[in-house]
This record gives structure tokens, sequence and C-alpha cells, in this order.
């Protein structure tokens, strides 16, 4: 049997959130620093075997210095104790609708979550290398992972929304094939 070992490709993948903020507009920030790790037993992500993410809280990036500091402080996601959002995937589902299932870290908080995958298909670079595309869809609510970060506006409303909208494009890259003894 063997195993096939993927990475993610940086220069050609984003990992993106949004949030309401004042209800009436969306905020869209990403992280600049991730890293992404699977093992399939072949070509088809259905025997997917692990898949491992993790996004750093110092390379969030929501186009203001401030916000982003606000962020990483312990009102938010507390970078200076949890300094990575961690996703340890379950199983993934291609079927009609693709569904990646797994349990989420964010400031030291793990849920479950599902999220939602369109398979973009495989094909081969210019360089050779064998890549996968896929995009990722998903909600989940802040509060849930303990970022309760409430301040309401002079006239009462809501500063910011408990949804928040993740939005991820990742292209993977085919590393290795070991060939594993049957058990």
């Amino acid at each position: 049997m063997s195993l096939i070992k993927w990475s993610i490709d940086p220069t050609h993948s984003e990992i993106a959130f949004k949030v309401k903020h004042l209800m009436i507009s969306t905020v869209t920030g990403q992280f600049k620093k991730f890293s992404l790790v699977g093992e399939t037993e072949t070509d088809d992500f259905n025997t997917a075997r692990k898949i491992e993410f993790t996004a750093d809280i110092d390379s969030i990036d929501t186009n203001n210095e401030q916000r982003d500091a606000h962020l990483k402080s312990a009102d938010f996601f507390n970078g200076e104790r949890h300094p990575q959002i961690t996703f340890s995937g379950t199983k993934y589902e291609d079927k009609e609708d693709g569904k990646l299932y797994g349990d989420l870290t964010i400031a030291g908080v793990t849920r479950p979550v599902t999220l939602n995958v369109e398979f973009g298909g495989i094909a081969t670079d210019p360089y050779g290398q064998t890549k996968a595309g896929f995009t990722v869809a998903g909600k989940i609510s802040r509060k849930e992972f303990g970022i309760t970060y409430g301040a309401v506006t002079e006239t009462g409303g809501v500063l910011l929304g408990d949804e928040i909208k993740i939005n991820a494009e990742i292209q993977l890259v085919k590393q290795v094939v070991e060939e594993k003894a049957a058990a």
C-alpha cells in the first residue's frame, strides 16, 4: 500500500475570514503564514488519512495595523498564549457536496466543525509537480471559541457579529509517495 503526502503551496493559496462590523458592512482578514499537510492512500482524497492545518496568529492581516494588534490581543485570539489556530481533519467526503469534518482550535478552545469543500481537480504544473485544488468555506461562532469581545456603539448597536465566515483557496503539492507494507 502506498502513502501519498501533500503539502500546501503557499504562493497559490489563501486563508481568509469575514465578520460583520456595526452589522452594516463586512471586514475581511487573512493569515499570511499557514501550513497544511495531508496524507492519502491514492490521488482520491476520500482516502485521506491525515489533514493538519495551522495558521500563525502573528500573521493576521486586516489591512489595518491597529486592528491587527487588537485581534492578536487577549480580547480576541490571545496570540501570546495561543500563537496558532489549528485544524485536524477527521474525515473528508467528496460526494455531490464535499465536506471536511474536523476539530478546530482557536485561542485554546477546540470545537468540531464541518466545512464545505469544492474539489477543483488535479493537474501537473509546468515544472512537473502534481497539484490538487480546493475551495473551502464554512461558518463558525466566535463566541463558541471563547472570543466574546462585545463592545457596543454609543447608540447600543453591536460592534462585531458573532458569525465568522471562513474562505480558503487551497492548492496542494504532491510530495512523496511512500510504500507501506500491508499490516
